[in-house]
């Protein structure tokens, strides 16, 4: 993996989890693979939009993305849930003439997840995940607060990681949350990871069951 596909890490973002996390927390944070193939391990898994945008990128994910901050990107919200619970949203970006080229599949997904779009194209490579407690002023952070099954005290104590999908040199961020609600429920469990989603770092384009 050249330098290009690492990341670099804004403040408050770690390459691993911290001890005190416990094991399932520390599975999911760094899962390899599709999340949502790991989702639907655990029950029936549905996805709405939250919302589509353009805006600014913020310091902290336009440094993830290699681009100048407050420059222009598309913005995807989405929450997923586990048999009828709101258990995990997503934030992805993309630069926004990348969201009318190499990732133009972005705007076409309607209510159908990333994986759809990632995991069968061997031009797409994946940074290693970061983690961290989500915090004001990060825009997922606001994203995640505002959502109606997120009560302003749990807000405080979310866990998200976050990723880069790059294809053709341009960069696909994709962030994830797990809401207490997902590690109340289905989240405790760790299913076992198919031989093919041990290996982390490896292109996108690899068949992941």
């Amino acid at each position: 993996m050249t330098d290009l596909y690492l990341a670099p890490l804004a403040a408050g973002w770690l390459t691993r989890a911290p001890f005190f996390l416990t094991p399932a927390q520390r599975h999911w944070l760094f899962r390899p693979g599709a999340l949502t193939a790991g989702l639907r391990q655990l029950g029936q898994v549905q996805l709405r939009v939250v919302d589509e945008y353009a805006q600014g990128a913020a310091p902290d994910e336009a440094r993830a993305m290699r681009i100048a901050p407050g420059s222009a990107v598309w913005v995807r919200e989405v929450l997923m849930s586990i048999d009828g619970i709101d258990s995990v949203p997503a934030r992805s970006l993309t630069p926004l003439p990348a969201s009318h080229g190499s990732w133009q599949g972005m705007r076409r997904l309607l209510t159908r997840p990333l994986a759809d779009m990632l995991y069968h194209d061997r031009s797409v490579t994946r940074s290693p995940f970061a983690c961290r407690r989500l915090a004001s002023p990060l825009p997922f952070f606001r994203m995640v607060a505002g959502l109606p099954s997120v009560s302003a005290a749990d807000a405080r104590f979310l866990w998200a990681r976050r990723s880069v999908f790059w294809r053709h040199g341009q960069p696909l961020l994709v962030a994830e949350c797990f809401l207490p609600q997902f590690w109340r429920g289905a989240g405790r469990g760790v299913p076992p990871l198919k031989a093919h989603e041990r290996r982390a770092g490896i292109p996108a384009s690899e068949p992941r069951g």
